[in-house]
């Protein structure tokens, strides 16, 4: 089993899959957040659509079906007789759908969400980054009001 195979399942493939969407979709969203991850990188082959569908036991048409949606969007690339290798530029096409994706479907929400709130742009910032000062340990009286 190569390097790339064995980083496939254990850092993407759980073996469970939901109901929300069917089994295809989720193996392809799984693949390009490999992608994204930096996990699969250009130049890297996919594992075979056998290997895949034995170790999750899923229809191998189910595997392909997935493994073609990556080939229509030009993320991967068939090399007859060799398997489907991730294509040159595939990570930076995807960070540009997802980011358009972003903006268009979820930043709406979050924006609501943010305004619902009247939560400010450095309280935002500030709760994404660690605090600067430390925390006062245990032993430590608290100042008293």
């Amino acid at each position: 089993m190569n390097r790339i195979f064995k980083l496939y399942l254990e850092n993407i493939m759980d073996r469970e899959w939901n109901d929300s969407q069917p089994i295809y979709r989720q193996l392809r969203d799984r693949v390009v957040a490999m992608i994204l991850d930096g996990v699969l990188k250009e130049g890297d082959p996919l594992p075979s659509v056998r290997n895949v569908a034995a170790e999750y036991r899923v229809n191998p048409l189910t595997v392909l079906k997935g493994y073609q949606e990556l080939v229509d969007e030009q993320l991967v690339e068939t090399k007859r007789g060799r398997g489907m290798f991730i294509n040159a530029g595939a990570r930076n096409l995807l960070m540009q759908g997802e980011r358009q994706k972003f903006l268009a479907e979820e930043w709406p929400r979050v924006h609501a969400t943010i305004q619902r709130l009247g939560l400010r742009a450095d309280e935002l910032l500030k709760n994404g980054t660690p605090p600067t000062q430390p925390l006062p340990d245990a032993d430590e009286e608290e100042p008293k009001s």
